[in-house]
């Protein structure tokens, strides 16, 4: 159980708990909540939208799994790639997300974007409400960078609500865990690049909080039992060598070690390696800051997997679980596989299915550790990519090579050159090379490395970048309240669903 201190904190503004029930236990209503969005156009939407699905059953915890970039194509081809690596049928191979009873879409579009970026669909996700490009735990209203616009615009998350309610709550990111889908369950920041005071400060952003300092500084309940992913340089300062990597320092300009300050707090811990992790045990009842990598984690496919290395996706997952459910009250957890995402962006589709497939491999790991009875688990991701799957290719040609006809040969297209089975629609992999530069014919994959995780796609529009994809992207839902989980959604009314899986109302 958590500890009491959370009750006998000074609510936050525009939070506050007016009645509670048994928390934790299926079928109970849990608490009423004031929250500030409440009167938010998409929030009384979502809301109405969630009241019509609702089954009624009660969770007494929840757990978010966010593939950060993972459309249906990517789902798709890393089903295919999973069963393939493991030596089986690729195609009728079935993920863990795959088993889940019960599916929807999401529609991702943001308030002010057709095509969103995570900072709006996390926020979606976590707070219920759809908001502006680059805000965090926003609603609508507030403009991006605007840091006066900042407390008018609070959209309370599910993570808050949970912890001012007595619930453990922990998050899990391959990426940074500042970076935006990990920061939606604790930030309000008009500006998602505002990962450390010097972005804040470059920006002319004061005097609003980085996001770092938003998370030692956390002041929902009594904190996070759990955090793990990324993204140390955020928490120490330039003057700072990196306690791992000695030519890198620290991103902060005040001079603050955050990291310090975290396990200067009675019962806080600070680890950085797998081995530090594993040696915590079950992590007993301390609050744990887990940070792997100075910036983003590395490729599933690239990490040391010693004890000096960085443990997997997967792994986090595990320990997270564990730690959170001593909690008898229940808890709520996020687990973003954030580097399915960057790899897209890079045009690697090898290394993005990689990704994706370890993703499955802590969705698995939930499943074996929890129960369907009390425990909701939610698989979508933010939004999708521009990865295709395309050709002709027989059945049980390799994912990541060359689309191949009937008798095992490569495809030619029109230009008399074969073609890989995914490509891109746009980003570095680019037949022109470079922006503005005409083609001299598309370049022959005849002896390209086109398996390798590293390969990046052809596409045609140049962008050093690759861009995200506007397309609905799956929902799988499992446990209490799932077969809610049906139609087409906005992307805010998974937050409604799950809340009503807790047992909350708002007003």
């Amino acid at each position: 159980m958590k500890s009491s201190k959370s009750f006998g904190l000074t609510i936050l503004a525009g939070l506050a708990v007016t009645a509670c029930a048994t928390p934790g236990a299926p079928g109970a209503e849990r608490a009423t909540v004031s929250l500030p969005q409440v009167q938010d156009s998409y929030f009384v939407a979502g809301a109405a939208r969630a009241e019509a699905l609702s089954s009624g059953q009660r969770a007494k915890n929840v757990i978010l799994f966010v593939g950060d970039g993972m459309g249906v194509s990517t789902v798709t081809a890393t089903r295919i790639y999973a069963g393939q690596r493991a030596g089986k049928d690729g195609e009728s191979n079935e993920l863990a997300m795959d088993t889940f009873p019960y599916s929807a879409f999401s529609r991702t579009y943001s308030h002010d974007q057709q095509i969103a970026e995570s900072a709006s669909t996390a926020t979606a996700m976590t707070t219920g409400v759809k908001t502006r490009a680059g805000g965090l735990g926003l609603t609508q209203g507030a403009a991006r960078g605007a840091c006066a616009e900042t407390q008018a615009n609070v959209a309370k998350s599910l993570f808050e609500v949970a912890e001012e309610t007595g619930l453990a709550t922990g998050v899990v990111s391959t990426a940074r865990i500042t970076h935006a889908t990990p920061a939606a369950t604790y930030s309000h920041v008009v500006n998602r690049n505002w990962e450390n005071d010097a972005a804040v400060a470059r920006d002319n952003g004061a005097p609003c909080a980085d996001i770092a300092r938003q998370l030692i500084e956390w002041p929902a309940g009594d904190g996070f039992e759990v955090v793990l992913g990324g993204g140390r340089a955020n928490f120490i300062p330039a003057t700072q060598t990196d306690p791992k990597v000695v030519n890198v320092r620290g991103q902060r300009a005040d001079g603050r070690d955050l990291t310090a300050e975290w396990k200067g707090k009675p019962n806080h811990a600070f680890v950085y390696t797998t081995g530090q992790l594993q040696a915590l045990g079950d992590g007993g009842d301390q609050k744990i800051l887990g940070l792997f990598n100075p910036s983003h984690m590395a490729y599933d496919s690239e990490r040391g997997r010693d004890a000096n290395g960085e443990p997997s996706i997967a792994e986090m997952t595990r320990f997270a679980i564990n730690r959170l459910r001593k909690d008898t009250d229940g808890y709520v957890l996020m687990v973003e596989a954030g580097r399915i995402d960057h790899a897209h962006h890079e045009g690697k589709a090898g290394q993005a299915l990689s990704e994706a497939a370890a993703f499955d491999e802590a969705i698995k790991t939930a499943l074996e550790m929890t129960s369907r009875e009390d425990t909701l688990i939610v698989v979508t991701a933010d939004h999708g990519h521009t990865l295709a799957m395309a050709g002709y290719s027989r059945r049980g040609a390799n994912i990541l090579g060359l689309s191949v006809g009937p008798d095992g040969q490569p495809v030619k297209a029109a230009d008399g050159k074969p073609y890989s089975t995914l490509s891109y629609l746009n980003g570095p992999g680019s037949i022109l090379g470079q922006q503005g530069v005409a083609p001299n014919g598309r370049p022959d994959l005849s002896d390209a490395n086109v398996t390798d995780l590293n390969f990046r796609q052809q596409t045609l529009v140049p962008m050093e970048s690759e861009t995200h994809g506007g397309e609905d992207v799956p929902i799988y839902a499992w446990g209490p309240n799932d077969s809610a989980f049906r139609g087409t959604l906005e992307q805010n009314v998974i937050f409604h669903l799950m809340s009503d899986a807790l047992g909350y109302k708002f007003r």
